[in-house]
């Protein structure tokens, strides 16, 4: 069976002094864009604490997951109605539309994750953060 991707398997007319330049050149731009994919994701990951960590401090998170009643299904379910919105629409939203709510959702997955502050320490917080991270 053949494989497309094995490179033995492909005649190819590159000679021993060409062999391998195109690939170095595809490899350092997928390289490049991978490093950039990983940055944006990291820097969501960051938003999504710092917001979880504001709003517990705040006694925001308190109130809402204590005494919140309707506002509390709203702030837990609202992460996956933005996941919704983002899958469903992804074909026609524009790139910044896309990036905007890809901000709002760190936020908003930050706003409800905060109740995490309410149950358990800073310090075993951060130990499981920086041991899953």
């Amino acid at each position: 069976m053949a494989n497309g991707f094995d490179p033995r398997a492909t005649a190819s007319p590159h000679t021993a002094d060409t062999f391998g330049r195109e690939s170095v050149a595809h490899d350092a731009g997928l390289r490049s864009y991978m490093l950039s994919v990983y940055n944006y994701m990291a820097s969501g990951v960051l938003l999504t604490g710092i917001v979880a960590l504001l709003f517990a401090r705040s006694g925001m998170a308190a109130d809402i997951f204590i005494n919140g009643g309707l506002v509390k299904w709203v702030v837990i379910l609202a992460p996956l109605g933005l996941v919704m919105w983002l899958s469903f629409g992804i074909n026609r939203l524009s790139t910044g539309a896309a990036q905007a709510l890809f901000w709002v959702y760190a936020a908003a997955v930050g706003i409800s994750l905060s109740m995490i502050f309410l149950v358990y320490s800073p310090t075993s917080i951060a130990k499981t953060f920086f041991a899953t991270s």
